[in-house]
């Protein structure tokens, strides 16, 4: 793939990662406020701040844009590793949406808590959190939620496409501008890690996006910017990697 090309979708993957929030908190706000009352009911369990510890439940800072059940240190339940696995990251709906029921949003969560049903309590408390996660006012509102694993609902690609035997060394070439998003070290930080994925996986994936199975615009366009042996070259490059 051309450099320009390869340069190009670096971009349009970062540009999004940056596009602002619709509603960027401020401190002082008075909801914030209310969320800080809120959060009092959760201390028992959490904490957040400079200072915080796990306790029963993880601690909260940084959650925004990371993928669930993935904080180092911190015994998940087996419901909450799944729901990472399967692409939860959190965002302002998603805790939203966790925090009004827990175990309807994510079965087999371990967290003993019926759910907070009024919005504008979750609306403020959400708020609260997001303040200590690190500028959030630039948190993507599509953050990618593709699976680890193809599913089911990925077409099949030809034989001859997925079998391309990839040149890891152009693969490395090409990775150079991936590596600005996704962590060439395997870390997930909300963009999920792509490291040691088995060729076929990562070739059947990114064939979805360039199809249009899967929905996230950012990484459809990202296939569609690359060649069949670019994919190639680039799955077998990843693969390669420990």
């Amino acid at each position: 793939m051309p450099a320009r090309s390869a340069r190009h979708a670096a971009l349009v993957v970062c540009a999004v990662a940056l596009w602002p929030s619709m509603r960027p908190a401020v401190a002082g706000d008075p909801e914030i406020e209310r969320g800080r009352q809120v959060f009092l009911a959760c201390q028992a369990c959490h904490q957040v701040g400079s200072k915080a510890r796990h306790r029963v439940g993880p601690t909260l800072n940084n959650i925004f844009g990371r993928r669930a059940g993935t904080l180092e240190g911190f015994n998940y339940s087996g419901g909450m590793r799944d729901a990472g696995q399967n692409g939860l990251v959190w965002n302002e709906a998603e805790l939203s949406n966790f925090i009004e029921a827990p175990a309807r949003h994510v079965p087999g969560t371990t967290m003993m808590y019926r759910g907070l049903p009024d919005e504008d309590d979750r609306t403020a408390l959400v708020a609260f959190i997001r303040q200590h996660s690190p500028g959030p006012a630039n948190l993507p509102e599509t953050p990618p939620t593709e699976p680890l694993q193809a599913p089911a609902g990925d077409p099949d690609v030809p034989e001859h496409i997925v079998s391309i035997a990839g040149d890891p060394a152009y693969g490395e070439y090409l990775s150079g501008e991936c590596v600005t998003c996704h962590q060439a070290s395997g870390e997930d930080k909300g963009i999920p890690s792509i490291t040691g994925w088995p060729a076929r996986q990562f070739a059947t994936v990114m064939h979805a996006y360039k199809s249009k199975h899967r929905e996230n615009p950012v990484m459809r366009s990202v296939a569609a910017s690359l060649t069949d042996e670019e994919i190639a070259a680039l799955a077998a490059y990843f693969a390669s990697i420990e």
